[in-house]
């Protein structure tokens, strides 16, 4: 399990757009890279949205939003079009950064075990380190909480 002080792993994947992305490419950069389980259900527009609220104050503090979830890039486009989200959104379909970041986890949904994305969000200093990790998050009040914590 990772934790503050760690290297952020470095994952290679698509954007909302189809292009190829590093993480490792934004060094020098403070991200915060946020987990969430699938573009355009209830909670995760709630708390797309409430990044997207809060991009400049993020900015202002020298952060770079980024959201992943195992969407194909085709429905992260069109869910950053639909609601107007102003960060890239990663295509992390073979699961692979959330199995690096061990955010792919057994959940247990309407009694039933199965495997998806624990909401979570890392904050990544400029050096590549993970600063702070934010576990099972609550979608309502998280980019606030991620802010004041910068």
């Amino acid at each position: 399990m990772l934790k503050v002080g760690d290297p952020a792993p470095d994952i290679h994947v698509h954007t909302d757009s189809g292009q190829d992305f590093r993480l490792s490419e934004m060094k020098g950069k403070r991200v915060v890279l946020y987990f969430y389980p699938r573009a355009g259900t209830p909670g995760c527009t709630v708390e797309a949205c409430e990044f997207r609220g809060a991009i400049q104050a993020f900015g202002g503090k020298g952060a770079t939003v980024i959201g992943v979830s195992p969407d194909k890039p085709a429905a992260l486009a069109k869910f950053k079009q639909k609601y107007d989200l102003p960060f890239t959104l990663l295509a992390d379909q073979d699961k692979a950064a959330a199995e690096a970041y061990g955010v792919y986890k057994e959940k247990n949904m309407y009694g039933k075990k199965v495997m998806g994305i624990e909401r979570t969000t890392f904050v990544i200093s400029p050096d590549g380190k993970i600063e702070k990790i934010y576990h099972k998050v609550k979608a309502k009040g998280h980019a606030a909480e991620v802010l004041e914590g910068l």
